[in-house]
């Protein structure tokens, strides 16, 4: 398979995930996450030589999605919000409404974590097996369930009791 042909088959299998994980980071900028996704994979080919395959190809370039969002973050120093007010239109349905709220509680809330703690739980929502959380970030496996839980409960806290 040639190298281009091979890249697209990473692209296709792997930026869905970029995106969402990306998305997670940008507290639901849409514009913001697509950038990340697409310095993520710019990266991705220009290092594709450099990666030595000790891990699994998703997780290097789970860390690679990472490292962007974060650079970026802290570059600009400021996160991007989502706008609730547009979400909860009254042109909406209600029950869009709802939902779109909650989704934006929900990305609001984990806003509020450390980077390091939304980076774990971003990843988890990506339905990303915890031992390759674990890998990834360089974190002892057990250490990670342990985190994960926590995390979990301070989202459902913060979810549940509306701070925002």
């Amino acid at each position: 398979m040639n190298i281009e042909k091979e890249f697209t088959t990473i692209y296709n299998t792997y930026a869905p995930q970029v995106y969402r994980l990306c998305l997670g980071y940008a507290s639901g900028n849409i514009d913001l996450a697509k950038e990340w996704q697409q310095e993520t994979f710019i990266k991705v080919w220009k290092h594709r030589k450099t990666f030595k395959g000790n891990a699994a190809v998703g997780t290097w370039i789970y860390r690679i999605a990472i490292n962007t969002c974060l650079a970026d973050l802290r570059k600009i120093k400021k996160k991007s919000t989502v706008d609730v007010t547009v979400l909860a239109s009254d042109a909406m349905e209600p029950e869009l409404r709802d939902e779109e709220d909650q989704i934006a509680k929900m990305y609001h809330c984990i806003d509020q974590l450390t980077e390091n703690n939304k980076a774990l739980i971003l990843m988890e929502l990506e339905g990303m097996p915890q031992a390759t959380i674990a890998t990834t970030v360089g974190i002892a496996h057990g250490s990670i369930r342990t985190r994960l839980s926590r995390i979990r409960k301070a989202l459902l806290n913060c979810i549940t009791h509306e701070k925002r």
